[in-house]
């Protein structure tokens, strides 16, 4: 006899599952204020058993950003509810435009252009930029791509379509395939992560690094983002996913 989770189970197993989650190593992109990450063999089965030690920071691969990455006396890592972790996921897809575009930045206008085409998006909801940025990866010279000055050239979000999807839509968390929330080229106007600092000031979380947003649909899927417990981390590696409808 089963009984209700038995079956939601069964259920959720008999739908397609995405992984969202880049493989990462030492060699593998990072933001440039980073060492690259280090992998040490401790013990072969020659010894007796296989052991690793990894060290890298918590900001490494397809990573989660817990308040307190930019805002002080908010919430670790460790502070998440489970429950936060799991939501509704829309998939914003805007690879064209940033195909076209490295500059391409988020605006208002973009957001609802997508609504029109698949509706307002849903309060308590995980928004996914989509960019095909991924793609780019493993390939440290072609996911910074950078001009002739040295700058990156990266997509991203704007701050204005940030506080319209907080505020106007009540959305609870985003997600997107690049090193940071912001655009390049705004990071570059400003000389700071607007935008990021303003996603972790609403007291939730972001994902970034994303990969496989273009196998999702605009609505429907549900993404998981698990990861382990370290104490009063600001950030770690993540396992992202999503199951679709």
């Amino acid at each position: 006899m089963t009984n209700e989770l038995q079956q939601a189970i069964q259920l959720l197993k008999s739908k397609k599952w995405v992984d969202l989650t880049h493989t990462f190593g030492p060699d593998s992109p990072h933001f440039s204020a980073f060492d690259a990450a280090e992998f040490e063999t401790l013990f072969t089965h020659d010894d007796g058993f296989f052991a690793q030690s990894f060290k890298m920071a918590g900001q490494y691969g397809t990573h989660i950003d817990a308040p307190i990455h930019f805002v002080r006396d908010t919430r670790f890592l460790d502070e998440l509810d489970l429950k936060e972790l799991v939501l509704p996921l829309v998939v914003m897809d805007f690879s064209k435009e940033a195909q076209k575009d490295h500059d391409f930045t988020v605006s208002i206008e973009d957001i609802k252009s997508f609504e029109e085409q698949h509706g307002q998006i849903e309060a308590g909801t995980f928004v996914a930029l989509r960019t095909d940025w991924s793609k780019r990866w493993p390939d440290n010279e072609a996911f910074c791509n950078k001009d002739a000055e040295g700058n990156n050239r990266i997509p991203g979000w704007g701050l204005e379509a940030l506080e319209f999807l907080f505020t106007e839509r009540n959305i609870q968390a985003v997600g997107h395939e690049t090193f940071d929330t912001d655009s390049a080229i705004d990071f570059q106007k400003h000389q700071a992560l607007r935008g990021e600092y303003y996603v972790l000031e609403q007291d939730t979380y972001q994902v970034e690094l994303l990969t496989n947003l273009d196998q999702l649909p605009a609505k429907g899927a549900v993404i998981f983002n698990i990861m382990p417990k370290p104490e009063k981390a600001s950030g770690f590696p993540v396992r992202s996913f999503a199951v679709l409808p």
